[in-house]
């Protein structure tokens, strides 16, 4: 991710999966009545559809396999004619949308990934706090050797996730490598329900400014935010960071209910319609309670579909000062129809509008699905799309949302690149914990041997830098070595907690919150005087 903060935890991943997510979660296929030329023109294609495929099968040089050559090319390259966003999912894809929307699975509860070193091992990326491969011991690093006594050496990632799922109560035998260890260690794990939660614990980042992150939107998401915004005790709030960077989206409804978590009951939220689906209107149910405290928004390009609807609802209601880059602009609504042996279409059924009117959807007629994903270019936006804020502050559509205050994060320097693009911090540490007994505590920092083996750990992998490199970034390794030690020993969240209050970006945003503050007086105002002069008429 660009943020310098997030360095450690990030892994390889596939942000084209996450951001379809953000539609509708529909009940399944509607019937539409299709004029008799269009009837006329489906059949037609469907025609030649059957004859090309059937000329294939004929003769392919090769055995063709139906479901590859149906599911895996065909409605896939169809649907990538329509938008970036349409798209179908096998079974095992439809299951892992359900879950992630569920916002709980049932399994040991850990993430993996092929290993850094690419030795064709899987390792242990982290196991989730609370979860029974955490309960029992495996750390960060480990490698799985074998689950159920089946080696996993010839496994795919994808086969081996699921053999480690499976049905609450039952018992999985995992056999680890950990670096340290002369033999492997076996661990007897019980699988429970995983909870996917998409809020972090909520904090006091200092007195009376409370941090608050969103990861996603699932079914949960709406009443997590309030589970710690209450346990935080929220009528004690005199300002909000709320934290929505990398944040890829999800569910339109949770979307709607956060956002109007901190709106006036009524305000809009946001509305949609396309060519088959009349406009719908989204209005804050329950509303703020009274409350009005100032709140920043951090946002980056990552920031996505129902991120951009929260962040675009309480800046066009002047509820919020939107501080960091512009958002990933996905302004398109997916309604996701089950389909037959399990699997599932995301289908784009309409656009969605901000509160002032802005289609934020940029741009992706011209341009391949690659750049349009991974684009460099940020801070364009649509002139003939200007709107206005309930206090008359312009805004713009075509780019995703622009912050109010831009904030980019400083980019890595070569020697930080190299360091962060072997995961030398995680395998560091892995390392590290396999070989020595240290007892990690909250507070804990690398003391000098510690930044000492580090030196030597770069060495050995043979990662290039220069002693006065090392040197200039002293303070920067010892902050990585200690987030990665955290996540480590402590448990994720005590590393993102730490990851948060020594983020200068967060920072920023604290120092922000009078001009969110001046916001609110601002709109405050300008609305009392729209009062005054409707009632003077």
């Amino acid at each position: 991710m660009a943020s310098r903060r997030r360095s450690v935890f990030v892994f390889p991943a596939v942000i084209i999966g996450c951001s379809i997510l953000g539609g509708i979660y529909g009940p399944g296929l509607t019937s539409a009545n299709a004029a008799p030329a269009a009837q006329d023109d489906i059949k037609a294609g469907f025609s030649n559809f059957t004859k090309i495929y059937s000329l294939v099968e004929k003769n392919f040089a090769d055995q063709v396999d139906p479901d590859k050559a149906i599911y895996d090319g065909a409605i896939p390259g169809a649907l990538r004619t329509l938008d970036p966003h349409s798209n179908f999912f096998d079974p095992r894809a439809f299951q892992l949308l359900r879950e992630d929307q569920r916002g709980h699975y049932y399994g040991v509860g850990m993430t993996i990934s092929a290993s850094y070193y690419g030795n064709g091992q899987t390792i242990v990326v982290q196991p989730f706090p609370g979860s029974p491969s955490f309960k029992a011991g495996i750390r960060p690093g480990d490698v799985i050797l074998a689950v159920d006594g089946k080696s996993t050496k010839d496994m795919k990632l994808d086969d081996i996730a699921d053999a480690l799922k499976g049905p609450r109560g039952t018992k999985v035998v995992v056999t680890i490598g950990r670096d340290g260890s002369a033999a492997p260690l076996t661990f007897d794990l019980i699988r429970d329900e995983i909870p996917r939660n998409t809020v972090d614990e909520a904090f006091w980042y200092k007195p009376g400014i409370a941090y608050l992150c969103i990861e996603s939107f699932n079914e949960n998401t709406s009443k997590e935010m309030e589970d710690q915004l209450n346990k935080l005790g929220e009528s004690k709030i005199q300002g909000l960071i709320l934290d929505l960077r990398g944040n890829p989206g999800g569910l339109l409804n949770e979307a709607v209910a956060v956002a109007g978590h901190f709106l006036r009951k009524g305000q809009l939220v946001v509305s949609h319609h396309g060519r088959s689906s009349p406009e719908k209107n989204y209005f804050a149910r329950t509303g703020s309670g009274g409350q009005n405290y100032p709140i920043v928004v951090l946002v980056n390009r990552y920031s996505a579909s129902a991120a951009e609807i929260v962040s675009g609802a309480l800046q066009d209601h002047d509820r919020a000062w939107v501080l960091g880059e512009n958002t990933f602009g996905k302004g398109l609504v997916q309604t996701v129809y089950p389909l037959n042996y399990d699997t599932g279409l995301a289908l784009t059924t309409a656009r969605y509008y901000t509160p002032s009117g802005r289609l934020i959807q940029r741009d992706y007629s011209h341009i391949s699905f690659y750049d349009y994903y991974f684009r460099k270019e940020t801070d364009s936006k649509n002139l003939l799309d200007a709107k206005s804020t309930d206090s008359g502050r312009t805004v713009y559509g075509g780019n995703g949302i622009a912050p109010d205050e831009k904030y980019t994060a400083p980019k890595l320097d070569t020697f930080e690149l190299a360091v962060s693009r072997k995961y030398a911090f995680f395998n560091f540490v892995a390392h590290y914990r396999g070989t020595h007994n240290d007892n990690i505590v909250k507070g804990w920092e690398p003391d000098t041997a510690v930044i000492e083996d580090f030196h030597k750990f770069l060495l050995d992998q043979n990662v290039p830098f220069t002693e006065s490199e090392f040197a200039r970034d002293h303070d920067w390794v010892k902050q990585q070595l200690r987030l990665a030690m955290y996540s480590s020993t402590l448990g994720i969240d005590d590393a993102k907690r730490l990851s948060a209050e020594t983020d200068p970006e967060v920072a920023v945003a604290a120092e922000a919150m009078p001009k969110a503050r001046a916001l609110l007086d601002t709109a405050k105002k300008v609305m009392a005087e729209r009062l005054n002069q409707s009632a003077a008429k």
